[in-house]
């Protein structure tokens, strides 16, 4: 591993780590490329360096327990997408505009920036000035990368606002779903796997710990230890 490659895998463990105590886990300190993960009373995961995820299946044989594995997965999933992007990004020039913002997507009028902050990568988007030489009208996100990156694809015209669901209203649909295929009893097999389906592909949409898909494979994506 090359000292650039080991920098980054450390900083993106740092981030992560961050993200894990922010949303009620434990972590324990790097060790060898990898930060431990506790949760409750005991040790829950690994998280390499590289972003995979690594556990004993004893730790996990509880709905609960799977879970928080599952909130573990999706942090370090967000985390690596957009510290991989952090990494060379460049920074924002805009006047008026003090501190450390690095671009992330940039399109049309709009531009989705994170701000490098001891609690974390925070999130921020704004407008272009007509000449693009200054900003304006700043939608700040502290660390929700999900929400800013919805209020990216509105501002710079890349989706209609009519066209984006809410989080509170996709897990309005989730329930909604779950709640036919468990009290209609005259669905056939075929349009259950149908709604199945929809289940999936709305949870796929929701913010990582708004709800939890408890039917999805639990070790997709994952590395076993």
């Amino acid at each position: 591993m090359n000292h650039q490659n080991e920098t980054a895998q450390l900083r993106f463990l740092e981030e992560t780590a961050t993200r894990l105590r922010q949303n009620g886990f434990t972590v324990e300190p790097i060790e060898d490329h990898h930060l431990p993960v506790c949760w409750e009373k005991g040790r829950l995961c690994r998280i390499s360096g590289r972003g995979s995820v690594l556990y004993r299946q004893e730790n996990v044989d509880s709905i609960r327990a799977q879970d928080a594995l599952q909130t573990v997965i999706d942090i370090a999933k967000m985390t690596s997408e957009y510290m991989a992007i952090l990494e060379t990004a460049p920074r924002l020039k805009a006047s008026g505009l003090d501190g450390d913002y690095r671009v992330l997507a940039d399109f049309g009028d709009a531009v989705l920036a994170g701000h490098p902050t001891e609690r974390g990568v925070q999130f921020v988007t704004w407008e272009w000035d007509f000449d693009r030489e200054g900003v304006h009208h700043g939608h700040y996100f502290r660390n929700d990368y999900d929400a800013a990156k919805r209020d990216f694809t509105v501002r710079g015209g890349l989706v209609p606002k009519d066209a984006l669901f809410e989080p509170e209203q996709l897990a309005e649909i989730y329930r909604a779903l779950a709640f036919v295929r468990e009290q209609d009893e005259s669905l056939s097999f075929g349009r259950d796997r149908e709604l199945a389906e929809l289940m999936k592909q709305v949870g796929r949409s929701l913010p990582e710990a708004t709800l939890r898909q408890r039917d999805a494979p639990e070790q997709s994506g994952m590395t076993m230890k």
